[in-house]
């Protein structure tokens, strides 16, 4: 008699009911009979949604025709049980943390950075009570989540950060968070579009607010956030000013607005007459994350540009031009709105007239 392994996975956060059918056109078309089954062809097995019932009905599906071996999914089903048991104790030291993130006016996307971080640790943590966590699971937590999963430096970075503040508020003694070290930060040079890749993206844009959109992104070297964050009062046309307020560091700054774009701006307003945001969406609120990256997908595909661009790359080209034709570094950073003057410095590695301008001592040879 065939033996049918079930057992649990996870897929994009939805646990699935898995099915390994032996090669046999009886077994199969019985599989297939499922309500909701769908066939994995990556790792050759059969999934279909938990529900109330579907172990009696697999079993009934299959008959005498196979052996069920329940083991594996009866032991995944154990541990899920085992970390809801515990997972109410993480709630209230999750509600701290919020609280607290809030209290110090985070912005909300670190706050929410922050939280998810904390939230893959602890179930991590399979319902390990928080007073005896110790660095020993912070490591292991690197090792076989971070690490295996090979997710980016500047991720784990945000998750030490997260662990840091988060153990500090909850006052963990086993803890000494100086051993909680940072990755090394890999040396990575922004991505920079030409003068010409960015007129050719501009003018592929027939719809005047996706023209204005991304040219403000350019023109003032605007992060999105701070984009789609633009109400009609931080608008001083009069004055050639834009004013982007609690932006990245919960800062407030100043730039100064392009005159070439103040008269696409005025016909902007005129014709969409935004309410409360400069730019909203169709059914009024802020315009969507998603709706302005598919504005530059568009334009990308219409110019034939075949690089893999983002809309952070416009900021990168406004301050690497801003540098190339002579503005001081310091102005530079006060623009872009940075903390450090070495975060702003980085755009002196991608400035082709700097580089140009070297002479290689081979050609005094």
């Amino acid at each position: 008699m065939e033996t049918i392994l079930l057992d649990l996975a996870e897929q994009e956060g939805v646990e699935l009911l898995t099915i390994r059918v032996p090669y046999d056109p009886i077994l199969i078309a019985a599989v297939k009979k499922i309500q909701g089954v769908r066939w994995d062809p990556d790792h050759r097995v059969w999934k279909v949604p938990p529900r109330k019932g579907l172990l009696m009905e697999l079993r009934n599906s299959f008959g005498e025709n196979a052996k069920l071996d329940e083991s594996e999914l009866r032991r995944k089903l154990n541990q899920v049980k085992e970390q809801q048991r515990f997972r109410h104790a993480y709630d209230l030291p999750l509600e701290r943390f919020s609280a607290w993130l809030k209290s110090k006016r985070y912005s909300k996307n670190t706050q929410k950075t922050y939280l998810d971080a904390i939230g893959v640790f602890l179930k991590f943590m399979k319902g390990k009570p928080i007073n005896e966590i110790v660095l020993e699971d912070i490591i292991r937590f690197n090792n076989d989540y971070i690490l295996y999963k090979a997710y980016s430096s500047s991720y784990q970075n945000q998750v030490v950060n997260a662990l840091k503040l988060f153990f500090r508020v909850e006052e963990n003694k086993l803890i000494d968070l100086e051993e909680i070290h940072r990755p090394r930060r890999s040396f990575k040079l922004p991505n920079v579009l030409s003068k010409e890749e960015v007129r050719q993206i501009l003018d592929s844009l027939k719809n005047l607010k996706h023209r204005v959109m991304l040219s403000l992104l350019y023109a003032c070297g605007l992060r999105r956030s701070e984009l789609l964050e633009l109400r009609l009062t931080d608008i001083m046309i009069d004055r050639q000013l834009l004013l982007i307020q609690q932006s990245k560091g919960n800062k407030d700054r100043v730039v100064p607005l392009s005159q070439k774009l103040q008269g696409q701006m005025e016909e902007y307003i005129k014709t969409y007459k935004p309410k409360h945001y400069l730019f909203e969406g169709q059914n009024g609120g802020k315009y969507s994350e998603t709706s302005i990256a598919k504005v530059l997908k568009n334009a990308l595909m219409e110019t034939g540009n075949q690089k893999a661009v983002s809309l952070h790359w416009l900021r990168h080209s406004y301050a690497t031009h801003l540098l190339e034709s002579g503005t001081d570094l310091r102005y530079i950073q006060e623009l872009l709105g940075h903390k450090s003057s070495r975060t702003t410095e980085i755009y002196t590695h991608v400035s082709q007239k700097k580089i140009q301008g070297i002479r290689s001592p081979f050609d005094d040879l």
